[in-house]
C-alpha cells in the first residue's frame, strides 16, 4: 500500500510530507520510504495559528476559519506528495493536522484538539484519509502521546543494549525500548519551543528560531535560571506523561526571566538549549540508555546536539537516517504507518507508552472520490519495522 503522511508539529512553521510504500508480511513491517517534502504555513496562516495557541484567548469562528485554512493547506502539502513523490498514485493519506491544544489536567489527558479539516484533503486528492488519530487514545486513557513511539518501537527492539529515540521539536520526547521489558515513552520537556519562543521575543518577531544554535552557542548558561526552570513539577512526574505549548510557552519564559533576570539574550538561549540537554539527558539516564537515535528539528541544531552529546558521555547519539528512516521526514512517515495500521484493524499505540488501557486502532476515516474499500484485517500486529530501499 502507498501511503502519504502528513505532520505539522508544535514549532508550526511548515507542513511535512512523506510517502512510503508499505507492506505486512507476517509480523513484520517494510517500509519503503518514497521522499519527502516540506511546504512552509503561509505567513498570515502561521500569524493566525500563533493568534489562538494558549495562553491567548480565542473565539468559535477564528477556530473554524482555522479549520479551514490548515485543511485547505494539508490539502495543497498532499496534493504535491501524491503528484512529486507518488508520480499520481497512492491509496491513502494520513493526516496529523495542527495541534492548538493538549489538555491536561494534573498529569491526567481530558482532550487534545488537532485542526485542519480532512475533507479538503480528500477533496483534493480524491484519496481516503485517515485523521484526528490522538483522541481515541485519549479516550482508552492514554496520553495521546507520543504516538511516534509505535514506530520508534518497532524499529528499535531488534537493536542491542537499551536503544532509545529522541525527537527533538517544539517539545522533545524519547522511546526507550529495553530488551525483555515493554517499552516506554514520553515528552522529555521543551525542545525548540522556549528557544524559539525566546529569539522572537528578543528579535521583536523579526527571526523565530535561534539558527544552527549560533546565539545559544555565544552565550553561558545562567546557573540560577537554569536552576529555576528545573525546578518545574513536570520533571518529577512518572511516566508516561505528555506536554506542549500550553505550559511552555513565552509568558512562562518571562516568568522565569522575572525570577531570575538575565541581561543577555545569548546568555538565555544558551540556558534554555541546556535544559533540553539536561531533562533528555536525565531521563536517558533513568532508564539506562546506552544509544539514542535522534530526529527532528533539533538535529539541525549543532548546538543543541552538542550540549546533549555533553550531557551524555558513552551514549551514541545516531541520526534516524542512519537507520534508514530520513530524520526530516520521521514523524510523517510516523503518521503514514498509523494510518496503514488503521485501515488494517491494528492497534496504532503502545498501551505502555501513551498509558492507555488497551491498544486500539486510532483515526476517523474520510472517504475518497470512490467507494471505500479497506483491506482485509491483518492477522496479527507487526513486532519489527525493516526498512527497505526505495521502489523500483
Amino acid at each position: 500500500m502507498r501511503v502519504i503522511g502528513l505532520m505539522s508539529g508544535t514549532s508550526y512553521d511548515a507542513i511535512d510530507a512523506a510517502a512510503a510504500e508499505l507492506t505486512l508480511l507476517g509480523d513484520e513491517l517494510v517500509m519503503r520510504p518514497m521522499g519527502g517534502l516540506s511546504l512552509p504555513y503561509p505567513q498570515e496562516l502561521r500569524t493566525r495559528i500563533a493568534a489562538v495557541l494558549p495562553p491567548a484567548a480565542t473565539t468559535a469562528a477564528d477556530v473554524c476559519r482555522l479549520d479551514t485554512g490548515i485543511g485547505r493547506s494539508f490539502a495543497d502539502a498532499a496534493a504535491r506528495a501524491l503528484d512529486e513523490l507518488c508520480g499520481g498514485a497512492a491509496d491513502l493519506v494520513v493526516s496529523h493536522g495542527q495541534t492548538v491544544f493538549h489538555w491536561v489536567d494534573d498529569g491526567v489527558v481530558r482532550g487534545t484538539l488537532q485542526l485542519g479539516q480532512p475533507a479538503w484533503i480528500a477533496e483534493a486528492t480524491g484519496l481516503p484519509v485517515v485523521s484526528d488519530l490522538r483522541g481515541r487514545d485519549v479516550a482508552a486513557g492514554g496520553q495521546g502521546a507520543p504516538l511516534v513511539s509505535m514506530l520508534d518501537t518497532l524499529l528499535l527492539r531488534a537493536r542491542a543494549g537499551v536503544p532509545a529515540a529522541l525527537n527533538l521539536g517544539g517539545i522533545a520526547n524519547v522511546t526507550v525500548v529495553p530488551p525483555g521489558a515493554d517499552p516506554v515513552a514520553f515528552d522529555t520537556g521543551p525542545a525548540n519551543a522556549l528557544v524559539d519562543a525566546a529569539v522572537r521575543h528578543f528579535t521583536g518577531g523579526a527571526r523565530d528560531h535561534d539558527e544552527d544554535g549560533r546565539g545559544a552557542a555565544a552565550g553561558r548558561v545562567d546557573q540560577g535560571l537554569l536552576a529555576w526552570l528545573l525546578d518545574d513539577p513536570y520533571y518529577r512526574r512518572s511516566a508516561p506523561k505528555s506536554t506542549g505549548k500550553e505550559h511552555f510557552h513565552l509568558p512562562y519564559l518571562l516568568e522565569a526571566l522575572a525570577a531570575r533576570p538575565v541581561a543577555n539574550p545569548d546568555d538565555v538561549l544558551a540556558t534554555l538549549t541546556r535544559l533540553t540537554a539536561v531533562t533528555v539527558a536525565d531521563a536517558c539516564r533513568a532508564h539506562g540508555v546506552t544509544e539514542l537515535v535522534v530526529s527532528g528539528g533539533g538535529v539541525r541544531n549543532p548546538e543543541m546536539m552538542r550540549v546533549i552529546g555533553e550531557e551524555l558521555p558513552g551514549v551514541r547519539l545516531p541520526s534516524s537516517d542512519d537507520l534508514g528512516v530520513p530524520s526530516a521526514a520521521k514523524e510523517a512517515l510516523a503518521f503514514a504507518v498509523l494510518g496503514f495500521l488503521t485501515v488494517h484493524g491494528l492497534p496504532g499505540q503502545v498501551p505502555s507508552c501513551t498509558g492507555a488501557r488497551h491498544a486500539t486502532p486510532l483515526g476517523c476515516v474520510t472517504p475518497g472520490r470512490h467507494p471505500l474499500r479497506l483491506p482485509a484485517p491483518a492477522a496479527v500486529p507487526p513486532r519489527l519495522l525493516r526498512v527497505a530501499g526505495p521502489p523500483v
